[in-house]
């Protein structure tokens, strides 16, 4: 498995998918810098009147709910649904989801609406999403009584969707498998926009396969694991500005030697 992922790093730095993200203007500017390191091409264009003709160039699109508002959500339902004509993959980042009435719903519509490959998110949201209690605070997970690997199986199959929940050890699954990836650093929770970073991510390497669980371990092991190596380049007198900007380097200089050799992953056949 990890032979077959690793391939895609030198894929998308070939094919530079231009992956057409509706995201939040908290970590816009990280995500487009996320999706150009690790060789992607980003378009974060938003408005209502565009997106269905952006996302017709598009290899991917990325749906992020971190600062959502009715023309936002208006413009992720034109161009996901413009996405599932063509069959340009849809990855959902539902940020916050359950920390709010409305966010909940309209992200749950969403999904009534628009077909999506991937989602990705943390313990909480994902619960959130499948229509368990609320357990968010603000945008970060609250504590569940499951891992990870069993919230992203039992999501997996619930949504029909690659599930990918992010935490501690990060958890991918589709319904009939699981991956753990175990790389980090606590650090990251300390950087705004880290996971809004590893969905873009996700979506450059969705923009050249249709092998989507793959894609997914690879955008998110990639997020993970250069946090892990960002952290290592850091003097005492370093803080969470510098390593910000470790982080992007260490996107941009990841490929398939690296990973094989810094990635902590594991592969369960669910029953």
């Amino acid at each position: 498995m990890t032979t077959s992922i690793s391939g895609l790093f030198d894929q998308v730095r070939k094919k530079k998918p231009l992956v057409h993200q509706l995201t939040n203007f908290v970590t816009v500017n990280d995500c487009a810098n996320a999706t150009l390191a690790i060789g992607g091409s980003p378009i974060m264009t938003s408005s209502p009147k565009e997106v269905g003709d952006m996302v017709k160039l598009a290899q991917a699109l990325v749906l992020n709910f971190g600062t959502i508002d009715d023309r936002s959500l208006e413009a992720m339902e034109i161009a996901g649904k413009t996405a599932n004509d063509l069959h340009i993959p849809v990855i959902m980042d539902p940020v916050g989801v359950g920390s709010t009435p409305y966010r909940t719903e309209k992200a749950m519509e969403l999904l009534g609406k628009v077909t999506v490959q991937v989602i990705r998110g943390n313990a909480s949201e994902i619960h959130r999403l499948m229509g368990g209690d609320i357990v968010t605070r603000g945008v970060d997970s609250g504590e569940l009584s499951i891992s990870n690997a069993e919230l992203a199986l039992l999501a997996a199959r619930k949504l029909n969707s690659v599930v990918v929940v992010s935490g501690a050890k990060d958890a991918v699954s589709d319904p009939s498998r699981t991956s753990i990836i175990d790389n980090g650093y606590p650090l990251l929770t300390k950087v705004t926009g880290t996971g809004c970073m590893a969905t873009a991510l996700i979506g450059a390497f969705c923009g050249i396969t249709e092998d989507h669980y793959s894609a997914a371990i690879a955008g998110i092991s990639t997020m993970s694991l250069s946090g892990e190596l960002a952290a290592k380049t850091l003097k005492e007198n370093e803080g969470t500005g510098t390593y910000r900007t470790r982080i992007i380097d260490a996107i941009s200089k990841m490929d398939k030697s690296i990973w094989e050799n810094e990635v902590n992953i594991h592969e369960e056949v669910a029953l």
